[in-house]
């Protein structure tokens, strides 16, 4: 698998670099019938293997027999061929068709991948191509022609490979995680995702400290620790909540967990009946807890196991008396990607990671993301909800958690509603469906708090 991929990487490198704009795909998009036949008699003609015979232009699934010697000649043969000739639109044809000739493959080294921790590019010569392939898992809710009509690359014409492109990544380490088939049980029969999110509680158990190190102003996050087991009491509260409701997935806020949370609540799902652990939600993502000047959210699955951490990237600025505070954290790089096929691509961007929109529109559109999964301590949600709509745009759905702890005096009017669910619907649907409000309680305001706040709702297939 390594060789071909690797071909075909240097292939679609080849023609990336042959574009000094994105006018090619444009006119790709727009080729005749006859031009296309054309190019597809040609393929056939010079690498047989790729098509069903006598039924043009039936592409056939490639078998590992068919990967011999041979086809590898013909394969690098006809695209030097295609180079001399400069015949750009052929190079596309044929990514086309071999991206439809391997999807078997494709699908093989995805169960391949979800045995692993995590997996890397399919083929080897990432760094020289500046290309990296990947298995692409469908989404249910994602259009077949995502991007094409705003986006002009290479991959709005490739439907089972995940193509990414060094260049758009930047210096980001990306680490991919695909999720096991029985991972979400119930999603291959009812085609949803339930939701369960919580502000948690209106208190804070930390403070701000502020402090100035060679001219700079910083803040950084100190806990009360006498309150790590009454806040992990509460963590689980929620969770056994969300297992009540059938939930598949609960988001917490950001800042409010503890550096006890994680072990905590993987101790308190791995002490449970295998029948209990099968009930819980799949994917718990927990409060980010800051320490060692990181801000990190740890993903949990159902049996307490550690699926990623994700740091956060971007630092949060605080405005106080006139000045500004930074937040002084470090970054790792590192960007998680979950993979599950019918849910696509899942990320975690933690507050300002998501806000930064550059960031967050060279992650989504890097890796295709169908799902961004944001917790928050925010003083409010303006800016939060102006980024919804481009997540909506290129098919992508948003889970966004605030916290009441992050209210501020004369900043009421910020939190009418406490989170958000920002879902893809069809044109046909009510509009009102796409922005599910999660409205805050009276006790956030009144001083009076019971910590009972949590939320569900449902994303499904359009």
């Amino acid at each position: 698998m390594i060789q071909i991929c690797n071909i075909i990487a240097e292939l679609c490198s080849m023609i990336i670099h042959s574009c000094p704009d994105d006018s090619l795909f444009v006119k790709y998009s727009c080729l005749t019938v006859n031009r296309k036949n054309k190019m597809l008699r040609d393929i056939s003609e010079n690498i047989a293997p790729l098509f069903e015979p006598d039924k043009l232009p039936s592409i056939r699934q490639l078998k590992k027999a068919d990967l011999d010697d041979r086809f590898y000649s013909l394969l690098e043969g006809y695209i030097a061929a295609l180079q001399i000739r400069n015949d750009l639109f052929t190079m596309i044809a044929l990514v086309q068709v071999l991206d439809e000739a391997l999807k078997s493959f494709l699908l093989e080294q995805i169960r391949m991948y979800q045995t692993d921790n995590f997996s890397v590019a399919l083929n080897s010569n990432r760094e020289t191509t500046g290309i990296g392939l990947l298995p692409r898992c469908s989404c249910i809710w994602e259009r077949s022609n995502r991007l094409s009509h705003s986006y002009n690359r290479l991959d709005n014409f490739l439907f089972h490979f995940l193509l990414i492109e060094n260049s758009i990544l930047g210096e980001l380490i990306d680490k991919h995680i695909f999720l096991s088939d029985d991972f979400f049980p119930d999603f291959s029969a009812q085609r949803q995702l339930k939701i369960a999110a919580t502000p948690l509680r209106r208190e804070r158990h930390y403070i701000e400290e502020e402090y100035t190190k060679n001219d700079i102003q910083y803040l950084r996050i100190s806990y009360d620790r006498k309150k790590s087991a009454e806040d992990n009491d509460e963590i689980w509260k929620k969770t056994i909540i969300a297992a009540k409701n059938n939930c598949d997935i609960i988001v917490f806020p950001e800042l409010l967990g503890n550096s006890d949370t994680p072990e905590n609540i993987s101790q308190r799902l791995r002490s449970l009946s295998s029948e209990e652990q099968k009930n819980m939600p799949s994917l718990i993502i927990l409060p980010s807890v800051w320490e060692k000047n990181m801000n990190t959210v740890t993903v949990l699955d159902r049996y307490g196991n550690v699926i990623c951490r994700q740091s956060k990237q971007k630092p949060y600025l605080k405005e106080h008396d006139g000045n500004v505070f930074l937040e002084n954290i470090k970054t790792n790089l590192v960007v998680n990607i979950l993979h599950f096929e019918g849910i696509g691509r899942i990320a975690i961007l933690i507050c300002k990671d998501f806000i930064t929109t550059k960031y967050m529109e060279q992650l989504m559109r890097c890796f295709k993301l169908t799902l961004i999964i944001v917790p928050s301590n925010s003083t409010g949600s303006y800016d939060f909800r102006q980024s919804f709509d481009v997540c909506a745009h290129d098919d992508c759905n948003v889970i966004w958690i605030n916290t009441c702890a992050a209210i501020k005096e004369g900043k009421e009017d910020n939190f009418r509603n406490i989170g958000y669910v920002r879902k893809r619907i069809g044109r046909y649907d009510d509009d009102s469906q796409k922005l599910c409000e999660m409205p805050v309680c009276g006790g956030a305001f009144g001083g009076n708090c019971r910590r009972d706040c949590i939320y569900f709702e449902t994303i499904r297939g359009v």
